[in-house]
């Protein structure tokens, strides 16, 4: 099992490497679509990143079906919480990474694509499993 787990690691990180520069390009995206994509794209990758972040610490068979639950769960909570305006959170969500992580403004569409989002990170995260298990038969 933990040349399984090993693989999966493995696998996870490269999709990392894939998926975290793909995020930030929809930030700086100019072109057709561009609203759509700095938008909505961007949450989409946004809930896979952290759907592989946490199966990066957490390689098991349960979590492929948990993680994207409680990744849906937490970023709505993110997403109400841009209703709340206090000064110190309004300072940090107008620089580059409070935008990143916290949003700067509520949007019912958003939770749309969150859930989409969790979708295809459990998808990811069903096919990174898949993948280490043929690795593991054939080791």
């Amino acid at each position: 099992m933990s040349h399984n787990k090993s693989k999966i690691r493995k696998l996870t990180l490269i999709s990392l490497l894939i998926v975290t520069p793909l995020g930030f390009l929809t930030k700086f995206y100019h072109g057709p679509a561009q609203s759509w994509i700095d938008n909505y794209a961007g949450d989409i990758l946004y809930q896979i990143f952290w759907c592989l972040i946490l199966f990066l610490f957490f390689p098991t068979y349960p979590a492929i079906k948990q993680i994207p639950i409680w990744v849906f769960i937490f970023n709505s909570i993110i997403e109400f919480l841009q209703l709340w305006k206090p000064p110190f959170l309004e300072g940090f969500r107008y620089t580059f990474w409070g935008r990143m992580t916290l949003g700067t403004h509520f949007d019912w569409q958003d939770l749309v694509y969150y859930l989409i989002g969790c979708f295809f990170g459990w998808f990811w995260l069903r096919q990174l499993w898949r993948k280490g298990k043929e690795h593991e038969k054939t080791s």
